[in-house]
């Protein structure tokens, strides 16, 4: 993808392929952000992205912290409706979520479409804090406490701090998951095509003479860049997360 983005049309379309671009231009990149809706379908896709996945993460985080450190009633049916949320197909939801949108008059709603992006990224989210949290020796909270912290100013203080790469990691595939997502957004947004996100806007990116598959290219590189580049930004932060847990001596 990214080398086809800088490869000349003539290229492209030659009888014999090439790998690697013989006269690298920029011309599709140009195309492509100057393409009409781009700039629009970007800010877009990043304003609910960004939205969905911070609330997600506070939400989450509440549900995490009450299903490792406290005991009620009802919290093992909790756990169990979580990881059956997680695993239920988001193609099953398709239906009502476009009913509930039309009787409630938010079709065509960025509101409506973070919404839905932050009802999809919550059950992983709420699942993967709670592997965090339950790593986290609870006798540091209580320690903090004995010390005379508060039970709120322990955890900032003391959990919280150890929570970091589990929250990298976890806004990490959040963002992904919210920032690829295409059927919503096709579904919810009918009529105002100026509250469309990047995916979908990729899916008709084609001029009077079909599919430009340079500019196409290049636009779908761009697309990728932000979550590539929040990789490389938290990799090391992910690692952490994803192998040892959060918690160090």
């Amino acid at each position: 993808m990214f080398l086809t983005a800088f490869k000349p049309t003539r290229d492209i379309q030659a009888a014999t392929p090439t790998f690697w671009p013989a006269d690298p231009t920029l011309d599709h990149f140009v195309t492509a952000v100057n393409a009409p809706g781009f700039w629009t379908y970007w800010r877009n896709s990043l304003l609910v992205t960004v939205a969905a996945v911070l609330i997600a993460l506070v939400v989450a985080l509440l549900a995490a912290f009450a299903m490792t450190r406290m005991r009620w009633r009802g919290r093992s049916a909790f756990v169990v409706a979580v990881f059956a949320a997680q695993m239920a197909p988001w193609e099953a939801l398709l239906v009502p979520v476009f009913i509930i949108a039309r009787d409630t008059d938010l079709l065509d709603s960025l509101a409506m479409l973070t919404g839905v992006y932050f009802m999809v990224t919550l059950p992983f989210t709420i699942v993967t804090l709670r592997g965090f949290l339950a790593a986290i020796p609870p006798e540091l909270e209580e320690a903090a406490q004995v010390d005379g912290c508060s039970r709120l100013v322990a955890f900032r203080r003391v959990v919280f701090p150890l929570l970091a790469p589990g929250l990298m990691a976890t806004s990490l595939f959040g963002f992904i998951t919210a920032w690829n997502e295409f059927a919503f957004v096709n579904v919810l947004i009918i009529k105002d095509q100026d509250k469309r996100t990047l995916p979908v806007w990729l899916s008709s990116f084609r001029d009077v003479f079909g599919t430009d598959w340079g500019a196409t290219m290049a636009a779908a590189s761009l697309f990728a860049l932000p979550a590539l580049l929040l990789f490389l930004f938290l990799q090391r932060r992910v690692g952490t997360g994803m192998t040892a847990g959060a918690v160090k001596g």
